[in-house]
């Protein structure tokens, strides 16, 4: 969702769009993982769920720069168009990518023969409308909101976090927005640290661990964004992209920590969304791109960020049947993942550009006020 598509009177945060599309690289990495694990505490790349926190920190963060200098000047249906517009084209085309590869992918791990093309037709419908599978209509088996594109599960609780934003959130004082993150935020430590799994790896599914853990991360982390924003203050920072970026990549792949001692691995990821992530936000707003290379470069990478989240799962279906039917290991399968991550990677920019940017500027023409232009991409 990058930040550069701002109006001309406002800044471009450059090294934010750049950040935003290593934490989606890192996120396709640590679903290619996924297949040489047997749970959380033995996978390689662990930490890459925390990057839907620093997503939703981010998202936070933009919203307030994009909206909330209109607080009480945009009605809620205005916001919900704009939201939808930018955000849903993407959740449609995964849903689709995702149905034609469930039909397409003829592996031992999940037997599409059981499943009727009416059951797909249907779990592609629900999924494109951004709508929970229940039990009963998951056709993978896995206990999913989205069985066809699980990353789906975070744009649903994107959308709640744009509905509290525009009915309650965005009304809030400075103060009490301060008191909601610091509340929030212990209830998501809590989880974290004394809660079943030890991390926050949870949201994908709508079982009450599952879902309590989803809704305390986007909370957390929208208005902790929504707060750096209304208390930011640009500082001279020697901290750029790189550093930065390094930073991201290494907090995202760090090792499972402590073993069966599950608190310590919780404590860090505290850590990650409660101080090191607001802290490489403020660097990123605070830093700028020096040259057009880098200028190039975040902007491809922001760009891409979006699309890249959306549309790279069912490939990671794919690769993870073929990886358990072969019993292969990393090293055998390694051109295969990068194969996963390239193809992504055009994939993504193939819809970018010849999907979503067509798709959302007939929409705004069509459906938003003149002054639409104004409205970030966030």
């Amino acid at each position: 969702m990058p930040l550069s598509a701002f109006a001309d009177t406002k800044a471009h945060f450059h090294i934010l769009d750049g950040l935003r599309g290593v934490a989606a690289i890192m996120v396709v990495w640590f679903h290619i993982f996924e297949a040489y694990a047997t749970s959380h505490l033995d996978q390689q790349i662990n930490h890459g769920y925390l990057a839907v926190d620093f997503f939703f920190l981010l998202s936070g963060f933009v919203i307030g720069y994009a909206y909330d200098d209109r607080r009480g000047r945009m009605s809620f249906g205005e916001f919900i168009k704009r939201r939808v517009i930018r955000l849903h084209p993407m959740v449609v085309a995964g849903a689709l990518i995702g149905g034609v590869m469930f039909y397409m992918q003829g592996c031992p791990v999940w037997d599409v023969s059981a499943v009727t093309i009416g059951a797909l037709i249907f779990a592609t419908f629900i999924n494109a409308l951004l709508i929970p599978a229940t039990t009963t209509m998951e056709v993978r088996g896995l206990g999913e909101m989205y069985p066809l594109n699980g990353p789906s599960w975070s744009l649903f609780f994107e959308y709640i976090g744009n509905i509290l934003y525009v009915l309650f959130i965005r009304r809030l004082s400075t103060i009490l927005l301060s008191l909601l993150v610091f509340a929030a935020g212990c209830g998501l430590a809590i989880f974290a640290i004394w809660g079943p799994l030890g991390d926050i790896c949870v949201g994908y599914s709508l079982t009450g661990t599952e879902f309590t853990g989803g809704f305390l991360r986007l909370l957390f982390s929208f208005s902790a964004g929504l707060l750096l924003f209304r208390i930011f203050k640009p500082a001279k920072v020697k901290v750029g992209f790189w550093i930065s970026a390094l930073l991201l990549v290494v907090l995202l792949a760090m090792p499972r920590l402590g073993g069966e001692r599950l608190w310590i691995n919780g404590i860090y990821d505290t850590l990650c969304f409660a101080l090191l992530f607001p802290l490489i936000i403020y660097w990123g707003a605070s830093a700028t791109a020096k040259n057009r290379h880098m200028i190039r470069l975040c902007t491809f990478l922001g760009d891409i960020s979006y699309p890249l989240y959306m549309v790279h799962y069912p490939f990671i279906y794919l690769y993870y049947g073929w990886v358990k039917s072969e019993n292969l290991t990393f090293t055998q399968s390694l051109p295969a993942a990068l194969g996963v991550v390239a193809a992504s990677i055009l994939l993504a920019y193939l819809c970018l550009k010849f999907y979503d940017i067509p798709l959302r500027k007939y929409l705004s023409k069509r459906f938003l006020k003149k002054k639409a232009k104004a409205v970030p991409q966030t």
